[in-house]
């Protein structure tokens, strides 16, 4: 088995090349055993307690890795209740609906189509990372000599789809118009889901990529401008009300006004938090620290209370339950709820923002065009060997500004801040700046490149 598949937050590589189905019977194996490992007495008693669920993309290859990872699962004796080709977000879902002591999807997320891989969720659908039981599951899998075992436990399929739909559409308000929409499902789970959920209500899809064949039209992911063209040119055909583009496995969007111009998804999180503060007023919003300051503006303005966090799903998520947060948002298109189990769904986030334009008498782009306060640079990567150093470098070198090291080093000034952070995994600095103006957001910029270098 190859390390190096083990990430920060998941596992993923190349299919053959670097995981196998041996791999997945090892990592079914181990996986159960860590999860089984934290069962209480409380939760032991539980009918599905003993239970793992099991879901899939739509990849491939997907499929008998998933085989091979159950039966590594009952090899150990736990149950596998088998969910089926779902998207992500349903698996959250199903391991509280069900009771059990955590699941894992088999995906690769937005990665190209040779890669798969497995997301791993414990109880209350907690997520499971390097920090968080990740290394324990990788250290029991490495040792695993074979994938020989009585296959002790036994598996259920069940069809959640309409308890899912169900607890989705809760959030749905009736709107005052009939809004037309494209999505672009980048043949990914949203090309199931998305009809499986909304196909019957009053709303007309403009249905982009939605057919699964083993192949992407585009790399499934949303993030890169050049793959939001087809909802763009949609969203003009069509003159839709705005664009949705959704990564692999449907548990990110991106969306485009109906002018056809990207919405960052700080922006969404500020034109979102007026609309969770009513719901539940004076509570906290979560967001990460790469986001525009109008984020933390907006929170204010309303009554809620800002909570800035680290970048990544596991630290959010955290967040949101340790502050009781009604509501985060991140700038990657994960969106969190505290009463979706407090992880993130990309269709709820969909359920929302039609509540939102719905009950609206503008556009989209008049609703986000006050938000458009500050100019930003998005996210650039630096080939950095020593990351540390060069942080330390910046923070003496902006050592007149405000400085914190909750991810990185982040430097606020009155007219201007920035945010560089190192990847987990590769030898990169990642850097995001933002200012007033553009002309300082320009010079800002260049003068923070001059100093990381070579941007890739």
């Amino acid at each position: 088995m190859n390390p190096e598949i083990f990430k920060a937050y998941d596992i993923r590589g190349l299919y053959r090349e670097q995981i196998t189905e041996e791999d997945a019977w090892k990592i079914g194996c181990a996986t159960a055993q860590f999860l089984r490992s934290l069962l209480s007495g409380y939760k032991r008693g539980q009918a599905n307690a003993q239970s793992l669920c099991v879901g899939r993309d739509m990849r491939t290859h997907s499929e008998p890795l998933a085989a091979a990872l159950m039966e590594g699962i009952n090899s150990t004796g736990a149950n596998v209740i088998d969910i089926g080709m779902i998207d992500t977000p349903q698996m959250y879902f199903a391991i509280n609906h069900l009771g059990t002591c955590g699941g894992v999807q088999v995906t690769a997320s937005h990665n190209p189509a040779k890669y798969n891989g497995f997301k791993i969720s414990g109880l209350d659908a907690k997520p499971v990372g390097a920090d968080t039981g990740l290394k324990d599951i990788k250290h029991i899998a490495m040792a695993l000599l074979h994938t020989k075992g009585t296959a002790n436990g036994s598996v259920k399929k069940r069809n959640l789809t309409g308890d899912y739909k169900n607890h989705v559409l809760k959030f749905l308000r009736p709107n005052k118009q009939k809004l037309k929409i494209a999505i672009d499902a980048s043949n990914g789970m949203a090309g199931k889901m998305v009809p499986a959920v909304f196909g019957n209500l009053p709303l007309e899809i403009i249905p982009i990529n939605f057919e699964h064949t083993g192949k992407f039209k585009h790399e499934p992911n949303p993030l890169v401008e050049k793959h939001l063209a087809q909802v763009k040119a949609a969203v003009k055909k069509n003159q839709c009300h705005f664009g949705v583009c959704f990564d692999g496995d449907a548990d990110r969007l991106i969306m485009v006004d109906e002018k056809s111009r990207t919405i960052g998804c700080d922006l969404l999180t500020a034109l979102m938090a007026p609309y969770f503060l009513k719901i539940k007023p004076k509570s906290t919003i979560v967001y990460d620290l790469r986001s525009s300051r109008v984020v933390a503006e907006e929170i204010i303005k309303h009554g809620g209370t800002p909570r800035r966090e680290r970048v990544g799903h596991s630290f959010m998520k955290k967040a949101l339950r340790d502050s009781h947060a009604v509501f985060g948002g991140e700038l990657s298109g994960h969106f969190y709820y505290s009463d979706n189990f407090h992880t993130d769904s990309a269709l709820i986030t969909l359920v929302h923002v039609l509540n939102i334009i719905g009950e609206a008498d503008v556009t989209i782009s008049e609703l986000i065009k006050p938000l458009r306060r500050y100019h930003s640079s998005g996210e650039i990567n630096f080939k950095v060997d020593d990351k540390q150093t060069k942080l330390e470098e910046l923070a003496r070198r902006y050592g007149d500004g405000q400085i914190d090291h909750l991810d990185g080093v982040t430097i606020g000034y009155k007219d201007w801040w920035f945010n560089s952070r190192p990847s987990n995994t590769e030898p990169l600095l990642r850097l995001n700046v933002e200012a007033k103006t553009k002309e300082l957001l320009d010079e800002k910029l260049s003068e923070i490149k001059a100093q990381l270098g070579r941007a890739v």
